[in-house]
């Protein structure tokens, strides 16, 4: 008897420690609560609703998690109609090195890296897009280089996909500095250092 008792005990401790086995049987649950229930699989063929669908259309006005668009200056560069004339983004030296990485990816084919509109594509045939250094570009609100960046105007395809917001705004405050080093005066610079500039 003893020998029948160590035999089992050893094949239940054996038996115990093969997890890696796989099994037809599911796992035991003393409380179940939501671990079994009913369900649907994908695109699986449904008796409850009547186009026989059971993924249903989201209700209308359902934001996916994390696509809460709260602020509309930030997300269309405007408040209703109106481009908003600077930008909602705090300006750093961060801010305008990945806007001039990405201005240097996605725009500096046609507008060049001076922003001058004499990109590498303009020398290819492609219609000279205009500067960013005339007075007319000057006077543009930030909210507006947003929105064509975003929707695109005339010649200019619309960046939405291909470029984040985060960067649209990136490439905004760039440009920004590129009109600013291309149009700068003596008044620029502070006056202690403007003697040393001939």
């Amino acid at each position: 008897m003893k020998y029948f008792l160590a035999s089992l005990a050893l094949a239940l401790i054996i038996g115990g420690c093969m997890r890696d086995v796989p099994s037809d049987k599911p796992p035991v649950h003393l409380e179940r609560n939501m671990y079994k229930q009913p369900r649907y699989d994908v695109q699986a063929e449904s008796d409850f609703f009547a186009d026989s669908a059971t993924m249903r259309t989201p209700v209308p006005g359902t934001v996916p998690r994390g696509f809460l668009q709260d602020s509309a200056a930030y997300y269309t560069g405007k408040i209703d109609t109106t481009p908003v004339a600077k930008s909602p983004v705090p300006l750093t030296i961060q801010l305008l090195k990945r806007g001039q990485e990405r201005f240097n990816i996605y725009c500096s084919p046609c507008h060049s890296r001076l922003g001058d509109g004499k990109g590498i594509m303009v020398s290819r045939g492609y219609v000279p897009p205009p500067t960013f250094h005339d007075d007319r570009a000057l006077k543009f609100a930030d909210g507006h280089i947003f929105d064509v960046m975003t929707n695109g105007l005339r010649n200019m395809p619309a960046y939405r996909y291909q470029i984040p917001v985060s960067d649209r705004w990136a490439i905004v405050a760039y440009i920004r500095a590129l009109q600013r080093s291309q149009n700068a005066t003596i008044k620029d610079v502070p006056e202690q250092n403007r003697n040393s500039i001939k």
